[in-house]
């Protein structure tokens, strides 16, 4: 006989997700429904969550504790840049292979590199923007009008001054 369901355990669940939609039921109900969790009713809770994240592959992390779950989005540093860009809904379905190539500001990224602060394995904020701009190049879009790298290379040589936290 399986052990008796503890109500005070708390169950940490991450899942990528589009944005705004619900997902398949059929890729949720493995991971909840040993939990005790409907599938849809969680499908539409997600998507209630990640509204403003419309049409981007988004991280949420589901806490569920007593056959509640709790719905909290985890962006990615790429979704973060591509929600900077304010590029229009597009959808994905009929469209495929999108060049980002817009241009967002320096505050940006250090705006990004706080909310990202936490997650990052650099020591200072400086080394997390170094990496913020290393997603940003991957994306390819442009800051302030310069390619990541060469921002990259301004804050190595001193030229660009990236505040301590």
């Amino acid at each position: 006989m399986p052990p008796k369901f503890d109500p005070n355990a708390i169950h940490y669940v991450y899942l990528r997700v589009v944005g705004g939609e619900v997902g398949a039921t059929s890729s949720l109900a493995p991971k909840i429904g040993p939990l005790g969790l409907s599938p849809k009713k969680v499908g539409d809770d997600i998507a209630k969550a990640t509204q403003s994240w419309k049409g981007l592959k988004i991280t949420v992390e589901l806490k569920i504790q007593n056959r509640q779950a709790q719905v909290t989005v985890v962006p990615s540093a790429a979704s973060l840049i591509i929600q900077a860009l304010k590029e229009p809904q597009r959808d994905r379905k009929k469209v495929k292979h999108v060049q980002h190539s817009g241009n967002i500001t320096l505050d940006d990224i250090i705006g990004i590199a706080r909310k990202m602060r936490e997650r990052s394995g650099a020591r200072y904020l400086s080394g997390t923007c170094k990496e913020i701009l290393g997603t940003a190049q991957s994306v390819g879009c442009t800051i302030d009008g310069q390619a990541p790298h060469d921002v990259i290379d301004g804050i190595n040589s001193g030229d660009i001054e990236i505040p301590q936290e």
